[in-house]
């Protein structure tokens, strides 16, 4: 099997305060929590990961949490650079890094621009100070302005607004009010999702009054994606949104199959080896995850994928993409052969979720990518079943 393209994901766990929807390995800071420590757990696990790189070059570079911004530049800085001194990074390299707009005080964003950072995405999920509390964030909505243009100011010109729908008491008016409010500051990308309750989450046992029904959850799904068209970004995933081309290339890495290296606590990594497609991860415990590093141990669980996992991993992540995938693109990134495709898909193909073109582009059908997770689960082989939600919900 001829190696995909390879990013690096980093995971940072500390939040101010765990929101009650959030089903990531996020842990409350506290008053101290050991940034330098664990920066430097961060920099033994790059040098174990840098051995498995095995000299392929990193595409991008992803600082996912928690709260990344917790950390100030210079720490990120130190990290950057520990990843510059041990892989060999493209010229054209994105380097993202996740930032709430109550936390990116830490540190001005033009010190996380010089530290290497050159994407940055802001945490706004909505500009309804009701709504925000409902949600458990400590930001309101003039915050995530001041945020924005402060990282405009402090040099970047490519940044990321994550935004939800589908909150406790929303409607049609209030989404696109929302929507709006982040498209009149003029981001590169917009990721716009929909609330879902997620298992050991507060939401998931208690669940807020007021979610939309699934009607209203579609009209404000259409109203949405017609007003971003209008606006000028273009929509090439489930909830992914993008102007002139400003594609964010580590998710697409993650949709297309390639694969990631993974530093941090809880942190999941996927390799293509000479044994097979592997699948990693971290201690998730941000203690015992830097306790295994001091003591030079790998910490790591890998698995060897099955061929009924790399078909449904594969699906999982493809058919999220508007343009679908190029059947020649499955082969190579999972070494299963092309027939194999057409003997899983004859169901969704009957129920028309899903359709293969004479180019051997299979997309979903606009049937399809409104119940994705229908077509999905056409795709489920033995074993499988258990980790098809959670699968679906997990952040590399």
């Amino acid at each position: 099997m001829t190696p995909p393209p390879l990013s690096l994901y980093v995971h940072l766990p500390w939040c101010v305060r765990k929101c009650p929807y959030c089903d990531f390995n996020s842990h409350t800071a506290g008053a101290a929590p050991p940034r330098q420590r664990y920066i430097d757990a961060l920099l033994r696990d790059l040098a174990r990961e840098a051995s498995r790189a095995d000299g392929r070059t990193l595409t991008s570079v992803f600082l996912g949490g928690g709260t990344p911004s917790l950390f100030p530049p210079q720490e990120i800085g130190q990290l950057l650079k520990g990843v510059r001194a041990l892989f060999t990074l493209a010229e054209d390299i994105e380097i993202t890094m996740e930032a709430n707009p109550g936390t990116v005080e830490c540190g001005a964003p033009a010190g996380y621009r010089d530290a290497g950072v050159n994407r940055l995405s802001i945490g706004a999920q909505s500009f309804d100070d009701a709504l925000l509390r409902t949600l458990g964030r400590i930001h309101n909505g003039d915050d995530i302005a001041r945020a924005y243009d402060a990282a405009t100011q402090g040099g970047f010109d490519n940044i990321n607004i994550d935004l939800m729908h589908g909150l406790p008491g929303q409607n049609v008016e209030m989404a696109m009010r929302d929507l709006k409010a982040a498209v009149a500051l003029g981001p590169t990308h917009l990721s716009w999702y929909q609330l879902t309750l997620e298992p050991n989450t507060v939401f998931y046992a208690r669940p807020p009054a007021g979610l939309p029904d699934e009607d209203l959850a579609f009209a404000i799904q259409d109203c949405g994606q017609a007003l971003l068209a209008a606006e000028g970004y273009r929509q090439y995933e489930v909830s992914a949104y993008a102007r002139d081309g400003r594609h964010c290339r580590h998710n697409l890495n993650y949709w297309e199959f390639g694969d990631y290296l993974a530093v941090g606590a809880g942190a999941h990594g996927k390799l293509t080896t000479s044994h097979g497609v592997q699948r990693y991860q971290k201690p998730a415990n941000p203690m015992m995850y830097m306790q295994v590093q001091e003591a030079g141990e790998p910490g790591t669980a890998a698995t060897t994928l099955t061929d009924d996992d790399l078909l449904f991993e594969f699906m999982l992540n493809a058919l999220r993409l508007n343009r679908g995938f190029d059947e020649a693109i499955f082969v190579e990134r999972t070494g299963l052969p092309a027939a194999r495709l057409g003997e899983a898909s004859g169901r969704a193909r009957q129920k028309g979720l899903i359709e293969r073109r004479d180019s051997g582009i299979w997309t979903p059908t606009e049937l399809g990518s409104r119940f994705l997770n229908d077509l999905l689960a056409e795709f489920l082989g033995p074993g499988t079943e258990n980790s098809f939600m959670h699968k679906a919900a997990t952040k590399p």
